[in-house]
């Protein structure tokens, strides 16, 4: 798998995602993957919020590696 495959499919993942996040004030951008951690950075109500971890974990990173199975973990950079 390309590094542009996995890239490809991320993006998917952060579009499927994004709604639910600017529902609530919020978004979330992609900074970069690097050995198979992706790493992003969550905007608005979301850079704030008190459940932000559980969000990443739960919503985001679950999503993703549904997307990209060879991911094998999500972090947010504040």
């Amino acid at each position: 798998m390309s590094a542009q495959e996995t890239q490809i499919k991320v993006e998917k993942a952060l579009d499927e995602i994004r709604p639910f996040l600017i529902s609530d004030g919020g978004n979330i951008k992609l900074l970069g993957i690097e050995e198979n951690i992706v790493k992003v950075q969550l905007e608005g109500a979301c850079s704030g919020c008190t459940v932000n971890q559980m969000t990443l974990k739960n919503g985001v990173e679950a999503t993703i590696k549904k997307y990209a199975p060879e991911i094998e973990e999500v972090i947010n950079v504040a």
